[in-house]
C-alpha cells in the first residue's frame, strides 16, 4: 500500500513538473512573440517619423517655387500635424488606435501624392536638385514603410497564431495575452488605378 502511494505521489509530482515546465516555456514564448510585435511596431513608427521629418524639408523646398499652389502645401502640413499627434505605445495596439494611426498616415500619403502630381506643372521645381533629392529620399522611405508594415503584420500574425492555438490559448487567457491588430489595406486599395493617355 505504501509503495503504491509513493508511486502515485511520484506520478503526480512528475505531471506537475511537466506542466510547470510546459507553462514556463509557453509563457516565455508568448512574451517573446509580444516583444517581437512591439519591436516591429517601433520600427513602423521610426519609418513614419523619417517621412514626417522629410515632409518639412520638402515643403520648404517647394515653397521656394514661385506661384506654387499653397492649398496643396497647407493640406500636406495639416496632414503631417495630425499624423504626428496620433501616437501611442506598442502596449496599446487596440484595433481602434491602429485604424486611427493608419487613417492619419493615409492622409499624409494622399497629400504627398497630390503634391507630386501638382509639381509636374512646375518645370523649374522639377529641375531643382534639392527637390529631386528629397523626392528620391521620399520614394525610399515609402518603400521602407511598406516593408516595416509587412514585418509588423508578420509579427502580429505569428503572435496571434500562438495566442489562439490550443493549448496555448489557456495560458494566454490566464496571463492577459490577447489577439493584436495589424495594418489593413487602405480603403480603395483593391481597385486598380486607371491610366489614361
Amino acid at each position: 500500500m505504501k509503495g503504491t502511494r509513493n508511486l502515485t505521489l511520484l506520478i503526480i509530482l512528475g505531471l506537475v513538473l511537466i506542466l510547470g515546465v510546459w507553462g514556463c516555456s509557453g509563457y516565455n514564448g508568448l512574451v517573446k512573440q509580444d516583444e517581437s510585435v512591439k519591436n516591429a511596431w517601433n520600427n513602423v513608427n521610426t519609418e513614419y517619423q523619417k517621412r514626417n521629418d522629410l515632409v518639412d524639408n520638402l515643403v520648404n523646398t517647394v515653397k521656394g517655387a514661385a506661384d506654387f499652389e499653397k492649398s496643396t502645401l497647407t493640406a500636406l502640413v495639416e496632414a503631417r500635424a495630425k499624423a504626428t499627434s496620433v501616437n501611442f505605445k506598442a502596449d496599446d495596439l487596440t484595433p481602434e488606435k491602429v485604424a486611427q494611426f493608419q487613417a492619419a498616415q493615409s492622409q499624409i500619403s494622399g497629400s504627398l501624392s497630390r503634391l507630386l502630381a501638382v509639381v509636374e506643372n512646375y518645370p523649374d521645381l522639377k529641375a531643382n536638385q534639392n527637390f529631386l533629392q528629397l523626392q528620391g529620399q521620399l520614394e525610399g522611405i515609402e518603400n521602407d514603410i511598406r516593408n516595416s508594415r509587412k514585418n509588423f503584420n508578420d509579427a502580429v500574425n505569428t503572435y496571434n497564431v500562438k495566442v489562439r492555438s490550443f493549448p496555448m490559448n489557456f495560458l494566454s487567457g490566464m496571463f492577459g495575452f490577447s489577439k493584436k491588430e495589424g495594418f489593413k489595406a487602405d480603403e480603395g486599395a483593391e481597385k486598380a488605378p486607371k491610366v489614361k493617355f
